[in-house]
């Protein structure tokens, strides 16, 4: 195969994606379109009158939702919670152990880079630690 011919396979292969991926967007897009929707009178819902029952409706609509569900979410929170416990005490050992070698690893750049920042703002550094002693001073003396 030559550089023209692969070239042009790969320009056809592109071209039957992008159909395909237009007749999906096609076909879920007319999916959408079929769900009738109830129309909302702005109006008559929203006017002066009516506008704070309609916010209660939704809230206690959105309230029964969750309550519904809470059982159910908080059997999940405390699954996860315990998952991530199980994990962490069997994975411990390996976790101190990266650690330790992560620490050895990056010993002389951590050195060099508290040695910059240091370095970089030492005025600042040295007149908060000049006001913590002030306030030392002043509480005990």
């Amino acid at each position: 195969m030559d550089l023209d011919e692969l070239k042009r396979l790969r320009e056809e292969r592109l071209l039957s994606h992008k159909k395909k991926k237009r007749e999906y967007y096609l076909k879920s897009k007319a999916k959408k379109e079929n769900i009738k929707r109830e129309a909302i009178n702005y109006e008559e819902d929203l006017n002066e009158l009516n506008f704070s029952n309609k916010i209660k409706e939704i809230a206690r609509a959105q309230k029964e939702h969750v309550d519904s569900r809470k059982d159910l979410i908080i059997k999940k929170i405390n699954e996860y919670k315990k998952r991530k416990k199980d994990y962490y005490k069997e994975n411990k050992n390996k976790r101190l152990e990266y650690d330790k070698e992560y620490r050895e690893k990056k010993k002389e750049a951590l050195k060099e880079y508290r040695r910059e920042y240091y370095r970089k703002n030492k005025d600042k550094i040295l007149a908060r630690q000049k006001e913590k002693r002030k306030l030392q001073k002043s509480e005990n003396g």
